[in-house]
């Protein structure tokens, strides 16, 4: 009897040639049904789970364990008063919220979530559409649903929208770069931005181990891409009350939230099809044929997506609001040059590898060291001598800084007061039958 073990996995593209029209138009449904059940799990799971990290039970009213408390939500904004602003531009403060959406859905077109199987008869992948640019499909997908946020912070006419949308440009097309060019690695490494035949290519390792530092790089990036804490910026309670949502309500408001639960999905599921081998299944079980191909593709695709979705709560749960000059700083100053060194490296040694023949894994290593050097270079170079820190009591103390009164620092003395030097008022008692 042969092991199992000893089976070579197969690592192959989509194949669509028996695709039909109604096979993608079951497809197309399937996604959007997929979705919304992933985002009612996703709110039970991140309510339950932010409970338990935080020492609270979490929603426990709504159904056994709160699971129906996701449905209730949903009902009380189908059900809720829609209010409509008074200064707003209709035709964009209704169809902000739609773009959004329609973003958010349509990126799930590109990613395969199986192999080919048997449905009704056809040959088929677990994939509604794939082609030879996929990977910019996504990148152009999302940066359209910024528009859905835009316009919806513009069009209401109000302060705190129109900052929570401003804010929101910025962060997305400032961390978009940083996530483009992390993504632009695994482009060279596969030879290919077709997801599926980049799924095909992470046969003997996943990319999220030979690219370490791009794999960082999008996890961070993403977060950020998302509105998550720490970088939920756009939506800050505390100054914007909720950024570009603020003057929305009823299924409008629902619409974003919506959204903004599915783009969470759709980086976990862009992070599982570019780093972490797709719907494969995990070494050394990809060597078993009956678990690594068919239905069980699916089941490996939603376990890997579902890790990077506890991530991304679990990050909510621990870790604070940045401000958004640290923010920006941290993705232009840090990201986008590591991410920009990176690709340099993995350029560079691909090309070496055109004239001299190398493994995968020597491949790797050999990237992860010259980026070492690179690193190492700029941090010696930039390496001056820095100035040093004037002492408390060498500076002269105004009272304020950089606008703000603050309390004078050791060494520094105090402002003396304008009221310094002035007689006191000395209180006289009235004469009788006079007004003084």
């Amino acid at each position: 009897m042969k092991l199992l073990l000893s089976a070579v996995p197969d690592y192959t593209a989509a194949d669509f040639s028996q695709e039909t029209w109604w096979l993608t138009l079951i497809k197309a449904v399937f996604i959007i049904v997929y979705l919304i059940l992933n985002v009612l799990l996703a709110l039970w799971v991140e309510r339950r789970g932010l409970g338990r990290m935080q020492t609270r039970p979490g929603p426990n009213v709504a159904g056994p364990l709160g699971l129906l408390q996701a449905i209730a939500d949903a009902g009380k904004l189908l059900f809720k008063e829609d209010m409509w602003t008074r200064g707003a531009d209709k035709f964009l403060y209704f169809i902000a919220p739609a773009i959004a959406a329609f973003s958010a859905f349509s990126v799930f077109a590109v990613i395969p979530m199986g192999p080919n199987v048997n449905l009704f008869g056809h040959s088929s992948p677990l994939q509604l559409a794939d082609m030879p640019v996929a990977t910019l499909y996504i990148l152009a997908i999302t940066s359209l649903g910024l528009y859905g946020v835009v316009l919806g912070g513009w069009s209401t006419r109000s302060t705190l929208p129109l900052y929570g949308a401003v804010r929101s440009s910025a962060q997305v097309i400032s961390y978009e770069l940083a996530m483009g060019m992390a993504l632009v690695s695994v482009f060279l490494m596969s030879g290919t931005m077709s997801t599926s035949q980049i799924v095909a290519s992470q046969g003997q390792v996943w990319w999220a181990f030979a690219l370490i530092p791009a794999f960082v790089v999008y996890c961070i990036s993403a977060t950020g891409e998302v509105n998550r804490l720490p970088f939920d910026l756009p939506e800050a309670e505390g100054e914007l009350v909720a950024g570009h949502m603020t003057e929305y309500s009823s299924m409008k408001f629902g619409w974003y939230y919506l959204s903004e639960y599915v783009n969470m999905l759709n980086v976990s599921a862009v992070a599982t099809t570019m780093f972490f081998g797709g719907w494969h299944a995990p070494w050394p079980l990809s060597h078993v044929p009956v678990i690594n191909d068919g239905w069980f593709g699916m089941l490996w695709f939603f376990l890997k997506m579902w890790f990077f979705m506890f991530l991304l709560i679990w990050t909510r749960a621990t870790l604070l609001r940045f401000r958004y000059d640290q923010f920006m700083s941290f993705g232009w100053k840090w990201l986008m040059p590591i991410a920009l060194v990176w690709l340099v490296a993995v350029a560079v040694v691909r090309g070496i590898t055109e004239w001299v023949e190398v493994s995968l894994p020597v491949l790797g290593v050999s990237i992860v060291i010259l980026f070492a050097i690179i690193m190492l270079i700029m941090w010696v170079t930039d390496k001056g001598e820095p100035e040093p820190a004037p002492k408390p009591a060498d500076m002269e103390y105004t009272g304020f800084a950089d606008g703000f009164p603050i309390p004078p620092l050791p060494g520094q003395s105090p402002v003396e007061s304008p009221r310094a030097g002035r007689a006191p008022v000395v209180a006289t008692a009235s004469k009788e039958d006079t007004d003084e």
